[in-house]
């Protein structure tokens, strides 16, 4: 009558999670990134807002951040950089993305200011340490695109 588990018994419940981890992490993974990119589209929500906000007061739009009120919260570190048209607003750090090089971005932005006509803003980071960068575009009617997604990459 003695009791307990024999080690065949014991690899096998091994082997079982094993396999169920192999297959719950890469699906982790995914959706963690997939949380990350909240921080592009929450702050692009918030570019547009200040855009409105300003064009209500001077009939136009701007490339300035300073001009037209918006800052990045500083509540750790920023996985993303920020533009509207020419103008650049960098993370305070873990972006390592060039893609807003040569003033302006590949999926739509022509590098001309905003007008009163309207504003193309992005966001561009590296949010899984891949060489792919997640970018993220908004204009002056709220229309929200991600033309390049580092998730599915």
């Amino acid at each position: 009558g003695q009791k307990g588990f024999t080690l065949i018994e014991l690899m096998i419940v091994v082997a079982i999670i094993g396999i169920l981890a192999a297959i719950a992490i890469p699906n982790f993974m995914t959706y963690q990134a997939k949380s990350k990119q909240s921080e592009a589209k929450g702050n692009l929500a918030g570019i547009y807002t200040s855009e409105v906000a300003y064009f209500g007061d001077n009939n136009t739009y701007n490339d300035n951040f300073g001009a037209i009120g918006f800052v990045v919260a500083s509540t750790g570190s920023q996985r993303y950089s920020y533009n509207i048209n020419s103008q650049t607003l960098q993370g305070t750090s873990f972006t390592t993305c060039s893609t807003f090089s040569g003033g302006g971005v590949s999926a739509g932005l022509t590098g001309a200011p905003p007008s009163a006509t309207g504003f193309t803003a992005a966001a561009a980071g590296n949010i899984d340490g891949d060489t792919t960068c997640d970018l993220w575009v908004i204009n002056d009617i709220k229309g929200m695109l991600n033309p390049v997604n580092d998730v599915t990459s």
